[in-house]
Order: structure tokens, then C-alpha cells, then sequence
């Protein structure tokens, strides 16, 4: 059994070299308040956020690195190979970042040393354990369980079909609580307001989307905002009509914010909600609403105040209720003449949610459900965000779950290939695709961990959208050398790695363009936070 002491001489030199990258990282950042901003030195400061993201990340795996042996080997390759990666922005580009040529030199040796090919591939198979603790363990087990026994028999044919979620995943997800896990108590839900809400959501994302994004780890994702934004800013009237039902799996939404004209610039909202005697009457277009069709409710952002100069401040949120729809769309229509219309959006991969482009004409809206009713008028843009910062960790956790899958996959296929007279996994070249993989999936799950702590303790907004970031790029790595270990079979629907990676590509989209969060998001605050 290995010890903190064979860990901590594994380790030997990885605490300085991530002490290098993050001295360098400070002086670029105060090199770009000095001389523009995110918006007038776009690469620099996109490169910036993607630097930072991978950095708290190496800082944290450090942690790990400390538990055991292969905890150690596993963040020395982390770390070295995203040194390598930051090393690879910065040259040509130094005088852009205020850095000299060699600001990593000192790392050299260290990432020499861990980059190693014979090291690496001495590694392959080795993936390290969580570290769970038994409550979190129990959670992981259970919604693994589901996972295999319940979703993954529909997985690949809802993705070849472009099916529907099937009934009976949702109703056992709802079964195990899979619905109330941010949902506080005392509305019927399992949240008890510690540390550990976060946690188990991620913990529970991770498992059901390691066996299928679209209709596994992203059906909890809209319940979640709703949840998070009713918990925020909802009256308790709202609450308590709203959440348990959301906690029971009777009462799953749709999120409608975005626009065809404005992506993630939601300042720029047009959809517009004007007050009657009846209620509010909706009329303009959203696009991208995941799961419309079968969603109960749509949370909606509308403009109900006219005067555009107070862009997001003019905005309010809606809860709509509405009937259940067809899949493949859909027109609702009211008494009064109300119209809503569905039109499906087909994508190259997250089958099974179905997105579509929504458009209302003369929808009628309660009052009761304008969130946080009087009070919340021009707030709704605040409790989205708050529903949103959530989504990014959870989409972090999707990551996760996608890439383990696709690692476990290509493992699998590598040990009982043979090509040439030798199993595949036998090559080096292999064995150092699956180490760097096994690496970085490791250090994304940990990372997530730390920033599910942090958010419930009531911080990690900058970290969410981080590891986000972070995340969601390298998945789409791993998924495509995952397909290529396959060969040839990796591009055929027979095997699910093929919806691995298409589904990965959606990843930096959603919940935030890419970036739009590393310019707009990231980089902003990382300036705040290094004043």
C-alpha cells in the first residue's frame, strides 16, 4: 500500500511548476489590465481564461496528487502536460502577454520528466480512485445502477431514431430522486441546505450521463435552473406550488431564453410580456429550448419594460405552464386566441432532449407566475444567472460522465483488438492517449468536486464557469482519440463511441458559448479578482 510519503516523493518538483505557471498567469493578467481589456485583446484574454481554468485545476489536482501513489504519477502527467499545453499559447505571443520567452523554463525539467513516453505508458489503465466519501459513494452507486439498468438500453436507439426520452426513465429517475436533489426539504425535496447539495448533483450528473448525455445526465439540467432561479427569487407562494412537483418528476420544464438574433447576449432580448387584466401576454421567438415539447412548463426571460436602453434590466422571468407536446413539434393554442408553436431543430448529436425554435403570439401568462411576482420585475436575468451558474457545473459534470464513458470504451476495445499480431492497447502510442486521458478525467471529476463545495458554501461562481470552460474542450479530445482507437469501427453507429463524440461537440455551446464565457465571464472576473 502506498503512503503520503511515496506520494509526496512523486510529487517532487509538481507544487513549483504549478507555482511557475501561476506567477506567469498573474503577470499576464495585470500586463492585460494595463494595456486594453477583454474586448479590444480577444486572444489574449480568451487564451487567459482558458490558462487560468487549466491552472485551478492542476492547483486543486495537487490535493489528490497527496492520497496516494497513483493519485501522484496521475497529476504529475495533469500537470505537465497542461504546462505543456500553456507553454504552446504563449509561444510566438509572449510581448502580446507581457511575458518573457522563457516564463516556464523553470518547469522544463519537471514537464520533461512526466511527458515522458515510456513514463506515460507505463501509467495505461491506471485511473485512480474518487475518493468519495460513503454518502456520495452510495449516491454514485445508486444512479449507476439506474443508469446501466434503465437508460443505457435505450441509449443507442433514441440517438440512431432520434427518439423521445423514453416514460419510463423519467418516471424512475423521479423514483430515486433524481428531480429533487437541489430542491430544498422542506418542498419536498432532498436539498438540506450544506455543502453536499452540490455535490450529490454532481455526482449523480456524472453517472447518468457516463451512459447517455441526451437522455441521462441532461434530463435533471432544466429542473435544476428552475429550481436554483424559484429558490432565489420565487415568492413562497411559488415555491410551494412549484417545487415539490418539480421534485416529484410531475412538473419537468424548459429553459426559453435564447434568441435567433441574441445567443448569449440575452441583454438584447426582444420576446416581450405586456401586462393586461388577464395576465401577461407573451408574443416573439425563442430558439434552443431543450425539451419544449415534453416539458410542463417553459422558464421563460421576456422584456417587460419597452425601453431597450435598460437591456438586461428590463427583463423578467416567467414560469409558463402548458400542455405536453409532440416530439417531432408541436401548436398549442388558448380560448383567447393564443398561439404557441414548436419547430424541431435536428442536431448531429444530444438526441433524445430534441430542441426547438419556440414562437408565441398573444400567449396569455398568469400573473402568479411572474417570478418573484411584483417584486421581480427587471430581476429576471438575476435569477436566471442563478439558475445558469449552477448549470455550468452541472454541464461540467456531463462532461465528465461523457468522457469516462468514452475512456472505458476505448480501454475496452484496445484490450481485445488485435492489429498487426498485437492487441492495440499494447502500443505505446495507445498506452499514452489512454494515460493522458485517464489523467485529465481524474483532475476534471476532482476539480468539479472542490467547486461543488464552493458553491455550497455559498461562493465558486468564477470556478463554475471555469471548469466549465475547461471541461468541455477537453472532451472533445478525449471522445475523438476514444473513436480513433476504435479505427474504422469508431465512425460506425454500432459502436456508442460514435455518440460520444458528437455528443461532446455540444458541450462548449450550450450553457454558454465558449467564448462568450471566457471573454465576457472569465476574463472579466479574473481581472476583478487580481486587483
Amino acid at each position: 500500500m502506498s503512503t503520503a510519503n511515496d506520494a509526496h516523493v512523486i510529487l517532487e518538483g509538481a507544487e513549483q511548476a504549478v507555482a511557475l505557471g501561476e506567477k506567469a498567469f498573474r503577470s499576464a493578467l495585470s500586463h492585460l489590465e494595463k494595456t486594453g481589456n477583454p474586448d479590444n485583446d480577444q486572444v489574449v484574454a480568451y487564451d487567459l481564461s482558458h490558462i487560468g481554468a487549466a491552472l485551478a485545476t492542476a492547483r486543486h489536482m495537487l490535493s489528490y496528487g497527496e492520497k496516494g501513489a497513483v493519485e501522484a504519477r496521475l497529476t504529475n502527467v495533469f500537470i505537465a502536460d497542461a504546462l505543456a499545453d500553456i507553454e504552446s499559447r504563449l509561444i510566438g505571443r509572449h510581448r502580446q502577454f507581457g511575458l518573457q520567452p522563457d516564463a516556464l523554463l523553470g518547469a522544463s525539467s519537471y514537464i520533461e520528466k512526466h511527458r515522458d513516453p515510456k513514463a506515460m505508458a507505463a501509467l495505461c489503465g491506471e485511473v485512480g480512485p474518487t475518493h468519495l466519501d460513503a454518502d456520495f459513494d452510495l449516491v454514485a452507486q445508486t444512479f449507476r445502477r439506474f443508469a446501466e439498468n434503465e437508460v443505457a438500453p435505450h441509449a443507442d436507439e433514441v440517438h440512431r431514431q432520434n427518439g423521445d426520452v423514453p416514460e419510463s426513465v423519467i418516471k424512475g429517475l423521479a423514483e430515486i430522486g433524481g428531480f429533487g436533489l437541489s430542491v430544498p426539504e422542506e418542498y419536498g425535496g432532498f436539498a438540506s441546505g450544506g455543502e453536499g447539495d452540490y455535490m450529490a448533483m454532481v455526482v449523480a450528473t456524472e453517472e447518468l450521463s457516463r451512459v447517455s448525455l441526451g437522455i441521462g445526465g441532461s434530463l435533471i439540467t432544466r429542473p435544476e435552473i428552475l429550481t436554483r432561479a424559484l429558490v432565489y427569487g420565487g415568492t413562497e407562494e411559488q415555491k410551494k406550488r412549484f417545487l415539490p412537483e418539480v421534485a416529484s418528476g410531475d412538473f419537468l420544464c424548459a429553459v426559453a431564453v435564447t434568441e435567433p438574433d441574441y445567443g448569449s447576449d440575452v441583454a438584447g432580448i426582444t420576446t416581450s410580456a405586456v401586462k393586461g387584466d388577464d395576465g401577461w401576454v407573451i408574443n416573439g421567438t425563442k430558439t434552443w429550448c431543450t425539451f419544449a415539447a415534453r416539458a410542463d412548463a417553459l422558464m421563460l426571460l421576456a422584456r417587460t419594460d419597452p425601453d431597450r436602453s435598460k437591456s438586461h434590466r428590463g427583463l423578467s422571468m416567467f414560469v409558463i405552464e402548458k400542455e405536453r407536446g409532440d416530439g417531432h413539434g408541436f401548436v398549442l393554442t388558448q380560448s383567447g386566441g393564443g398561439r404557441l408553436e414548436g419547430r424541431p431543430i435536428d442536431t448531429l448529436g444530444y438526441r433524445g432532449m430534441h430542441s426547438y425554435e419556440l414562437s408565441f403570439s398573444n400567449w396569455l401568462v398568469p400573473h402568479d407566475n411572474l417570478v418573484g411576482g411584483e417584486a421581480g420585475l427587471g430581476k429576471g436575468f438575476y435569477f436566471q444567472m442563478q439558475g445558469f451558474e449552477n448549470g455550468r457545473l452541472q454541464t461540467a459534470a456531463r462532461a465528465v460522465g461523457l468522457m469516462q464513458a468514452a475512456y472505458e470504451a476505448a480501454l475496452n476495445y484496445a484490450q481485445n483488438r488485435v492489429v498487426f499480431s498485437n492487441r492495440v492497447v499494447d502500443y505505446q502510442l495507445t498506452q499514452v492517449k489512454l494515460t493522458k486521458m485517464a489523467a485529465i478525467i481524474q483532475a476534471s471529476r476532482q476539480y468539479s468536486y472542490e467547486v461543488a463545495r464552493l458553491m455550497g458554501a455559498g461562493g465558486g461562481l468564477l470556478e463554475a464557469s471555469m471548469i466549465k470552460a475547461y471541461v468541455c474542450r477537453v472532451a472533445e479530445w478525449i471522445t475523438r482519440e476514444a473513436m480513433q482507437i476504435h479505427g474504422g469501427m469508431g465512425y460506425a453507429e454500432e459502436y456508442p463511441v460514435s455518440r460520444y463524440f458528437v455528443d461532446a461537440r455540444v458541450l462548449s455551446i450550450f450553457e454558454g458559448a465558449d467564448e462568450t464565457l471566457a471573454l465576457k465571464v472569465i476574463a472579466r472576473r479574473l481581472l476583478e479578482a487580481n486587483k
